[in-house]
C-alpha cells in the first residue's frame, strides 16, 4: 500500500504587508528585499487570529476536498514552532475545533522542514496499517516572533497554513522515496532568542541550504531508482529566490517547472510547500502521474525532501 495526499488546502491571513509598507517602518527598500530573497509582500495574522485558527481553517478545507468525515481521522500531526502556547498543543486544539473525535494529536517541530517531517510521519502510520487517514498541517505565526529591530529577518516571513489528508492510494502513486536530516551543530545559525524572536545567521544558513537543498532532491530520486529526467515538478521550501534557483539548477529544470510563490507570501516556515502545492495546483501546473520533488530545510538545522508521484 502506498501513502499519498487526498485532499490539500491552504490558509492566509487577509492582511497583506508590501515591502513599501516596510520601507515606512525600518531601514529597508523595496528593491533591496525583492532583488536578495525574491518577497514582494507577505500575510500577517490579525492580533486575535491564533496559529491554531489558521491550522483550522486549512484543515477544514483538506477535509472536504479530500471527501472525508472528521471522524475518519486517525492522526493529528501538526508542524509548526509558533505554537499558541506551549501546551495544549495546536494539534488537539485543531482537534476539538475540527470534531476528530477519533483522532491522536501532537505537534513536530522541525521548522521550515516540518511539512515534510509531517509527511513522512504521516506515510510510515498509513503504510503500517495504523491509521487509514493522518491530517498534516504545517502552520505557522511567524508574526509574532520577529524583531523589528532586526532588518535583516523581519522582512522576511509571513504568516498562513497548509493541511493535507494523507491516506491510502493506487500502485506507483503517493510518497515514493523521503529523505529527513538534521545537524545539531548548526543549531545556533537559526534559533528563538529568549526574548521569543528570530536570529538567524544568514550566510551560514544560505551555505548549508544551496548545498543540502540540491544534494537531498537528489537523493530522494536516487532512492526512488529515479533520475533527474524524471521530475516533472519541483516544490522547495519558499526561503529565498537564490537558494530554490540553486536546486532547480541541481535537477537542470527550466524555470517554469519550479514552484515559486515566495513574491507572494515571504517565508511562510512549515506551511509554505503546502501552500505553493495548493497555488501550483490551482493553475494547473500539477496533473496527475507528474513526479514531484518535495524539499525543504530549516532551523534545528533540520532537512527533508519526498519524491511524490501526484494523485490517488
Amino acid at each position: 500500500m502506498n501513502a499519498g495526499i487526498l485532499g490539500i488546502a491552504k490558509y492566509v491571513p487577509e492582511k497583506v504587508v508590501t515591502n513599501f509598507d516596510l520601507e515606512k517602518i525600518m531601514d529597508t527598500s523595496d528593491e533591496w528585499i525583492r532583488t536578495r530573497t525574491g518577497i514582494e509582500q507577505r500575510h500577517f495574522a490579525a492580533d486575535d487570529q491564533e496559529t491554531s485558527d489558521l491550522a483550522v481553517a486549512a484543515a477544514k478545507e483538506a477535509i472536504a476536498k479530500a471527501g472525508i468525515s472528521p471522524e475518519e481521522i486517525g492522526l493529528i500531526l501538526v508542524a509548526t514552532v509558533t505554537q499558541d502556547q506551549n501546551f495544549p498543543s495546536v494539534a488537539c486544539m485543531v482537534q476539538e475545533q475540527i470534531g476528530a473525535v477519533n483522532a491522536a494529536a501532537m505537534d513536530q517541530a522541525a521548522a521550515c522542514a516540518g511539512f515534510i517531517y509531517s509527511l513522512v510521519t504521516a506515510k510510515q502510520f498509513v503504510e503500517s496499517n495504523a491509521y487509514k487517514y493522518v491530517l498534516v498541517v504545517g502552520v505557522e505565526k511567524l508574526s509574532k516572533v520577529l524583531d523589528w529591530e532586526d532588518r535583516n529577518t523581519a522582512v522576511l516571513f509571513g504568516d498562513g497554513a497548509s493541511a493535507a489528508i494523507i491516506g491510502p492510494v493506487s500502485e506507483g502513486r503517493g510518497i515514493l522515496s523521503f529523505e529527513l536530516g538534521a545537524d545539531g551543530t548548526g543549531g545556533k545559525n537559526l534559533y528563538l532568542t529568549q526574548q521569543d524572536t528570530i536570529a538567524m545567521n544568514g550566510r551560514e544558513v544560505f551555505k548549508f541550504a544551496v548545498r543540502q537543498m540540491g544534494e537531498s532532491a537528489m537523493n530522494v530520486l536516487e532512492k526512488a531508482g529515479l533520475t533527474k529526467e524524471d521530475v516533472d515538478f519541483l516544490v522547495p521550501h519558499q526561503a529565498n529566490i537564490r537558494i530554490m534557483e540553486s536546486a532547480r539548477e541541481r535537477l537542470e529544470l527550466p524555470p517554469e517547472k519550479m514552484s515559486k510563490t515566495i513574491h507572494k507570501y515571504g517565508n511562510t516556515s512549515a506551511a509554505s510547500i503546502g501552500i505553493s502545492l495548493v497555488d501550483e495546483l490551482e493553475a494547473g501546473k500539477i496533473k496527475d502521474d507528474d513526479l514531484l520533488v518535495l524539499v525543504g530545510f530549516g532551523g534545528g538545522l533540520t532537512w527533508g525532501a519526498v519524491t511524490m508521484r501526484w494523485g490517488k
